[in-house]
């Protein structure tokens, strides 16, 4: 007779039986999707691996398109493992990107290397403001995050839009097409690691490095991160023990959204080096994939991060070698997530056999 049960520990081979299940059903998922609309499976996946590691700028673009996606990523590991969902990802990037624009009109004159700081700091600090407030409203007057957090996404996009659509921020004196800010000032662009054009991978890709090594050290060894995983697990119990919930709620928002925050301002400063909401949006949702897709935990959000950005970056080499839909990216994408979702799900059972004698 066989049963399914509920496992009470962890089994590292039947793990890697299940998420190797998920890879293999979310390839295979997306090889009949790109059969249906008519393209060539093989070809195409040929071209998303070429142009995501096919050479050594192709390697440098996936690690730049990976780059913001890990640091979204990692603040969304720090607010899920404790349980408050934080959905405002979006807004954040968005915010740290506008509030790193706005120090770079003033920090001009500063040496280089003070300059940027300010900038980063500054992308910091308007990501965390915004998780700020949404952890305030929860705190003061119950507010469920996961409804303020949508909605000041929705405050931070049209406050975005007035400000390069007749705003102060708009640029003049040109025909574009998009509603974007004039380019930043090329001396306040961040370095890049390489030569110049480089698949533009930046030193945004250090500060993703080392924030993944900070998460790491805090979630499994700190006091706080003990607090954060306690708060998942058991808030009442934390409250009991003499932990001040409330600050804790603060602090976890507040680091949640900065880290997102510092996304948005090396994506401005490093990569794109105009302020345009369709360069940004997209990187809040996804890092919250990546999150769920590495566990939770930072190490599995490295990996996770480095395929969605491969993925990113080769689908526009895919697009053009086989002629693929652009939406068809985002559906594969919902597939990995749906597939490493139930893999998560199905580890945590095991399949039984006993015998059953009359």
């Amino acid at each position: 007779m066989i049963s399914i049960q509920r496992r009470s520990g962890s089994s590292l081979r039947w793990n890697v039986v299940c998420f190797s299940a998920a890879i293999l059903g979310a390839f295979l998922s997306s090889a009949t999707l790109l059969a249906l609309s008519g393209g060539d499976a093989v070809k195409a996946f040929s071209a998303l691996f070429t142009g995501a590691f096919g050479s050594q700028n192709a390697l440098f673009g996936s690690l730049a398109k990976a780059t913001p996606l890990l640091l979204v990523g990692l603040g969304t590991v720090i607010a899920f493992r404790a349980k408050i969902w934080n959905i405002g990802q979006e807004g954040q990037v968005l915010a740290g990107a506008m509030m790193a624009y706005w120090a770079s009109l003033m920090v001009g004159s500063l040496p280089y290397w003070l300059a940027l700081s300010v900038i980063a700091l500054a992308g910091l600090s308007g990501g965390g403001i915004l998780g700020l407030l949404a952890g305030y409203l929860k705190t003061r007057f119950h507010t469920n995050e996961v409804i303020s957090t949508v909605m000041l996404n929705y405050i931070v996009i049209f406050f975005l839009a007035y400000l390069l659509d007749g705003g102060p921020w708009m640029e003049t004196g040109v025909t574009v097409a998009y509603h974007q800010s004039p380019p930043v000032n090329p001396a306040l662009e961040w370095p890049e690691l390489f030569a110049r054009g480089a698949g533009k991978l930046h030193i945004g890709f250090l500060f993703a490095l080392a924030a993944s090594a900070f998460c790491a050290i805090l979630i499994d060894r700190t006091s706080l991160g003990y607090d954060i995983r306690a708060f998942g697990s058991n808030p009442t119990a934390l409250r009991f023990r003499g932990t001040n919930v409330r600050r804790l709620l603060l602090v976890v928002m507040l680091l949640s959204g900065a880290l997102a925050g510092l996304a948005g301002a090396g994506e401005l400063f490093g990569t794109s080096h105009r302020l345009r909401a369709e360069t940004l949006l997209g990187i809040g949702s996804s890092g919250i994939v990546v999150a769920m897709v590495g566990g939770l935990r930072p190490s599995g959000v490295m990996l996770a991060a480095l395929f969605f950005g491969a993925l990113k970056s080769g689908a526009i080499y895919m697009r053009l070698q086989s002629g693929t839909p652009a939406g068809l990216v985002s559906a594969m994408e919902g597939l990995v997530l749906l597939f490493f979702l139930c893999a998560a799900v199905a580890t945590k059972f095991q399949i039984v056999r006993s015998n059953v004698h009359a």
